[in-house]
This record gives C-alpha cells, structure tokens and sequence, in this order.
C-alpha cells in the first residue's frame, strides 16, 4: 500500500497526474483511509494552484422549455419536476444578476440557458450584449452555458469580451445512452472541441450520483484530461422529485470527497469548482472539498434549487485560512 500513496502523490505532483488504475483505486479506498487521502490531495493543490478560492456565480437566464430528456434534469422534457419555466430574459435582468454576484464576492459570472443549442441568432446577440455590459460595467468575468455552440458563435462571443464557456460532458461515454437519448454524446465532445478550437477558457465537467458506477467516474476524468480542459465543474445529484432519479440515493460526504480527490489527483494542475449538490450531498462536511482539492465553488442559487447563503461560504473559506482570488 505504501507503493500505491508515493506513486499518486509522484504522478501528481509531477503534473503528470494519476492513470485510471489509480484513479479507480482512489474511488474504491476504505473511509478509514481519508485523511491520508486528503493530506496528499491538499499538497497538490497547494502545490499548483495554492490557497486562493475561486467564486463563481449564474443566472439561469431560460429555464425549462428544453427539448432533452436528461435523466436528472429538472427541466427536461421528461421532468415533472415543479419549475418555472419562460424564455431568455432581458439585458438589463442579466446584468443586474451579475452586480449581485460581484457584491456576493463571485470572481466569474456565468449566463446558463436550458436546451441542446442556442441557434436564434437574436438570442446570441442579446446575450452579447449582455456580456459586454457585464464586462465594461461591472467588472466580472463572463461566461456561458449555451448547449452545444458552433466554433463561429463561439468567436462572436469572445468578440464582445465573453471568457469562458461551460458545457458539460455530465457522465462517461459508456452511461451516457443510459442517462439522455435524445443526442449522442459525440455531439457535447464536439461542443467542447469548438469552445477550445475558438480560444476560449473551458469549463467542462459532470454530475455524479445519477447511477453511474466508479469505472464511469474515471472515464469521464480520462475524457477530460484528453479534451484538455480548462476547468472541472462537479455537481452532485440533488434529486428533485418529478424527475426519473427522483428516488435514488445521495451520495454519502465521503463519496463527493474521494471523487473530488480522484479529479484533483488525475488533473493536478486545473481548476476544480465543486457546484450544485454540494449542500444536500456533503452536509458538515463542505469545508473538506478543498482540502480535496477544490479550488473554488458556486456562491449563491442553481438553476432551480437553492445554495446556501454566499456569506456562509465566504466566512467556511476564511475560516479554512484560505482567501478569496480578487475580481
């Protein structure tokens, strides 16, 4: 066993990072085994990206109305989920969402619309808009969550001062079909593709506990690790009632713990921001995710359920002896 903790803590603080049989490994350690675990996750965070904490923040500026059938979206076709539902809101809204952000201490805001791809060219052009009001005005990097958006938009996007697009590939390859059967997992990879090829700063990562396994974990991560990924989103299923995962199980504190280490260990040196479910999944445990190696999480609400308090979360990162990354 003493092989096995000096070769991860080698493969990742070398930047290299682990390989699957290690990461499976990571994912199938005893709860005994976690504070060793987070001595080495810690070390590696610290190591390449430090103690500074990124806040990020969102509007879901069009919810519902999607045409997916995403097994644990609540607004997916197939959801019964209780939501509300309406259309791309207005400029003005967008902006004012991202004043609040900045004054909850968000770095990074992000513009979030429901379906598979904005293709109304009006739409696009309202959000950029919005972004270069965002960016002139209130001083906050920019980014969206689209659907799979084509290289070019992508690029007019940028034009207008956007920085960062985030579309998650959400599970492996394998359980893919199983979770969504209305597009192909090809087309998320090319989506992801598209955002890289156009120059822009990619935030692509998943959502664990909607019945994949640990081998899907990890091949999510290797995924990943061969699109090159900027930064890796991690949410936890928070099952709301009138969806098809409704009845499944929440992850236990140390499950999010071991995933989140097993990405920071496969991934040395980017960015890892731990999002929805992490109230409902960890409980007392949230402040562990960065010794975990997190390095940053999402301040205020999701898409359609509630975070906790922004200043709950600023005082857990002070209180840690970590800080803020400044605006």
């Amino acid at each position: 066993m003493e092989g096995f903790w000096n070769r991860i803590r080698e493969d990742a603080m070398g930047g290299t990072g682990i390989g699957p049989e290690d990461a499976l490994a990571v994912l199938s350690l005893p709860q005994a085994a976690l504070w060793r675990l987070l001595d080495v996750t810690e070390s590696v965070r610290r190591r390449f990206k430090g103690d500074g904490v990124r806040l990020c923040s969102i509007v879901n500026a069009k919810s519902g109305l999607c045409s997916e059938d995403c097994s644990f979206c609540s607004q997916s076709r197939r959801s019964k989920a209780d939501i509300r539902k309406y259309p791309l809101i207005e400029v003005e809204e967008m902006v004012r969402a991202a004043r609040e952000a900045k004054q909850r201490g968000a770095r990074e805001f992000s513009i979030v619309s429901s379906g598979l791809a904005m293709r109304d060219r009006g739409e696009l052009e309202r959000v950029g808009n919005a972004v270069e009001r965002i960016r002139d005005e209130v001083g906050i990097e920019t980014c969206v969550s689209l659907g799979t958006l084509r290289s070019d938009d992508v690029a007019y996007l940028l034009s207008r001062g956007l920085r960062s697009v985030h579309h998650n590939l959400e599970t492996s390859r394998s359980f893919f079909p199983s979770m969504c059967s209305t597009h192909d997992y090809e087309e998320d990879v090319r989506a992801v593709r598209a955002a890289k090829a156009a120059g822009a700063w990619v935030c692509c990562g998943g959502i664990f506990g909607i019945g994949e396994t640990a081998a899907d974990r990890v091949e999510l991560s290797m995924t990943l690790r061969e699109l090159c990924v900027d930064s890796i989103p991690v949410n936890f299923l928070n099952p709301v009632p009138g969806t098809p995962v409704e009845g499944i199980d929440r992850l236990t504190p140390f499950a999010c713990l071991t995933i989140i280490a097993m990405l920071r260990l496969c991934h040395p040196g980017r960015e890892i921001i731990v999002c929805g479910g992490r109230e409902v999944n960890l409980r007392d445990l949230q402040g562990l995710i960065f010794a975990a190696g997190a390095t940053g999480t999402m301040a205020g609400n999701y898409l359609t359920t509630a975070g906790r308090p922004a200043e709950d979360d600023v005082r857990m990162i002070r209180d840690l002896g970590l800080s803020l990354l400044p605006v």
